[in-house]
């Protein structure tokens, strides 16, 4: 499972974390939990002071649209979906052809379970602008996860030819052909990722959990010690970790691993899991 604080990848309007990871179903080790496209949290308050300057932009350029469209996402990034919402609505507005506040629209959507409104605001983004490679990507997510996975995968094919060094494009593609069981093709858009941004955890993460689907422990390990090394709080890290080390034969390692997973979230189900086959059911004292 990909890693929920990471540093970005080449940025979207809405400055998003790592895209979703999917559920591998081939590993056998408990199905990670899924997550979505989120906005980038602001942990500093730094959003509080933009927010208020971009409040007396507005106050100053009251029909411009990039300034609603900017202030929408300082508020997204501190939580605050409905302001944001109610911003990114505004600039469309007064531009209905503004592709990125469609898109910034759709992705506070998603944050508040609308998916439906969602998928409508991404393909208004598209139609306001057929070259707007983010609007592609944020679709192709929610498509996977609704299990579209042609339509989805028509979408990044496009978002990789409008963004060739867009690493969110291709580690979203990879993640699409990881939820399909082709590990072959999401290690090569995996290591397409890193070679573009090496310094987050969501591909070494993604690309550790094809590489336990195939086998190739050694290389799977390394790649989520390099997550770790990013985050060491990453708790799908540490489970998937403890899975390839158990697959080795490296019990006691397996078994470190699955108490650090478990620490951080008690309800891991490949923690718990692994853990119960190696201690007999130790994992249970780690219930909430």
């Amino acid at each position: 499972m990909i890693a929920p604080s990471i540093r970005r990848f080449a940025p979207l309007s809405l400055a998003l974390t790592a895209l979703s990871l999917a559920a591998c179903s081939t590993t056998g080790g408990g199905a990670p939990t899924q997550r979505i496209a989120v906005v980038e949290e602001d942990t500093q308050g730094t959003s509080e002071v933009n927010i208020a300057s971009l409040s007396d932009v507005i106050r100053r350029n009251p029909n411009d649209p990039s300034a609603y469209n900017t202030r929408g996402a300082a508020y997204a990034r501190i939580g605050r979906y409905s302001d944001a919402i109610a911003d990114f609505s505004k600039a469309i507005q007064l531009d209905p052809n503004h592709a990125p506040a469609y898109t910034n629209r759709a992705l506070a959507l998603r944050q508040t379970n609308r998916n439906d409104q969602a998928l409508a605001d991404f393909s208004r983004s598209i139609q306001a602008d057929p070259n707007y490679g983010p609007a592609y990507i944020g679709r192709a997510n929610l498509l996977r996860v609704q299990g579209n996975y042609q339509e989805a995968l028509n979408d990044l094919n496009m978002a990789t030819r409008l963004l060739p060094e867009s690493a969110e494009a291709l580690h979203s593609r990879g993640l699409l052909y990881q939820r399909q069981g082709m590990h072959q093709q999401a290690i090569l858009d995996f290591d397409a990722t890193i070679d573009r941004n090496p310094f987050v955890a969501a591909p070494y993460a993604a690309r550790g959990q094809s590489y336990v689907a195939t086998n190739q422990l050694d290389k799977a390990i390394e790649d989520f010690n390099a997550a770790l090394n990013v985050n060491g709080k990453d708790a799908d890290s540490w489970a998937w970790r403890g899975l390839a080390l158990e697959r080795k034969g490296d019990r006691q390692q397996a078994i470190e691993s699955y108490q650090h997973a478990l620490a951080i979230d008690s309800s891991n189900s490949v923690a718990r899991q692994g853990s119960s086959r190696l201690q007999g059911g130790v994992a249970s004292l780690f219930r909430g």
